[in-house]
């Protein structure tokens, strides 16, 4: 039975850095971040749902104007639970289907939002990629442009990162004093023995 592993973490906490090594060592990885961000410019009906709760300007050209919906959610959390609402059901839907069609002895779904989306429940195990605060702070402003104060409200909005690392099976520091890779290799090694044993 091939496994189907979570990996998470907060805002600037390098999860898509660790999703890049795990693709080296050729495991494939959903990112439910990408996959959402196409649905809300490709599903007609997820489109229309969108439209309802904010109005026809949220697309522009034919585009979702991101800058223009971050800045509605992340002030207004009754907007955000709306769009989760929306939003979460058709990723999980997508990279359930994506699963499926896989071959690897193991894949990894790639999500932010994975325990904030319910999303753990159809997955063998989870990886958490954990950072200090400040240091995901200044990630967040070198990479977005952010001010601290915008970068902070960011992380406002996603699950307490002590909390959703004490859910995870697995946790990766990445905290720029220890390597990372070693620990990816160690638990790449975890998964293949257990997938192994089930085979």
């Amino acid at each position: 039975m091939r496994k189907k592993i979570g990996l998470t973490g907060g805002i600037g906490s390098g999860k898509s850095i660790v999703a890049k090594i795990f693709e080296i060592l050729g495991i494939p990885v959903f990112n439910a971040d990408f996959m959402a961000k196409k649905i809300m410019n490709d599903h007609a009906d997820i489109r229309e749902k969108i439209i309802q709760i904010f109005g026809k300007e949220i697309y522009q050209r034919g585009q979702l104007d991101r800058a223009q919906l971050a800045a509605i959610v992340f002030n207004d959390k009754n907007k955000l639970s709306q769009l989760n609402s929306v939003i979460h059901p058709a990723t999980i839907e997508a990279a359930d289907k994506w699963m499926a069609e896989q071959s690897s002895p193991y894949m990894i779904k790639e999500a932010a939002l994975l325990f904030e989306a319910g999303a753990e429940k159809n997955l063998d195990m989870v990886i958490g990629v954990y950072a200090p605060m400040n240091i995901r702070i200044q990630r967040i402003i070198s990479r977005d442009q952010m001010s601290v104060e915008q970068a902070e409200e960011r992380m406002k909005n996603q699950m307490d990162d002590q909390v959703k690392m004490s859910l995870c099976d697995h946790v990766i520091i990445n905290d720029e004093t220890q390597f990372v890779i070693p620990q990816i290799l160690r638990i790449h090694q975890i998964i293949l023995n257990t997938t192994k044993r089930i085979l």
